[in-house]
């Protein structure tokens, strides 16, 4: 009530006053109501799982790009020590035969050195490949975590519309969107 004795009535309150004389609140908006509260406190878990799993992703790729980067440079280093071998190998040649023992010790020592950069290089390539395929799987638990929000955000206008129009499918509707949601869920939590 305001300071000069006038108060106007907001249309909710006229609701309650129905509801108060009439023995409760109708019972399709509390559930209705109720039900909007739980979809949207899922689709909020739901949508922080959606970043999450994104934010792995990302950070899985770039830890595959620098893997990568890494198996490069050792084939770049295992490309270098073969132009030694082979220069070795040339010189072992073409050099008096006095000489050519201490080139062929060369070569023989360039592919010992060699056969270890192939081995690093080719465990980066093995570890590349497998932060990619764990970013491939966020990316994917990202997806499914993305579609369950979506339904539940989907399901909750759909209450919406059901409390205004109040048209039983539009709440038949919200509850198959709800469960296809919660399916969606479910899914992403068994990672399928």
């Amino acid at each position: 009530m305001s300071a000069g004795g006038f108060h106007v009535h907001g249309p909710h309150e006229h609701e309650v006053e129905h509801a108060a004389q009439h023995g409760g609140a109708d019972s399709m908006a509390g559930m209705i109501a109720v039900i909007t509260a739980i979809l949207a406190t899922l689709g909020a878990l739901f949508a922080y799982m959606a970043g999450a799993t994104q934010a792995n992703a990302g950070l899985y790729k770039n830890n595959a790009a620098i893997k990568k980067t890494e198996g490069s440079n050792q084939w770049n280093f295992y490309q270098a020590k073969s132009s030694k071998q082979n220069l070795a190998e040339l010189a072992a040649v073409l050099v008096a035969e006095d000489k050519r023992a201490g080139y062929k010790d060369e070569v023989e020592r360039y592919k010992a050195e060699k056969a270890e950069i192939k081995l690093a290089a080719e465990k980066l390539e093995a570890d590349s490949q497998a932060w990619d395929a764990q970013s491939d799987a966020q990316m994917h638990l990202h997806h499914r975590w993305a579609q369950a929000t979506t339904a539940l955000q989907v399901a909750i206008a759909m209450a919406a519309m059901a409390l205004l129009t109040r048209r039983k499918w539009l709440e038949w509707a919200m509850f198959l969107m709800a469960a296809i949601g919660a399916a969606l869920g479910v899914a992403a939590v068994l990672h399928v």
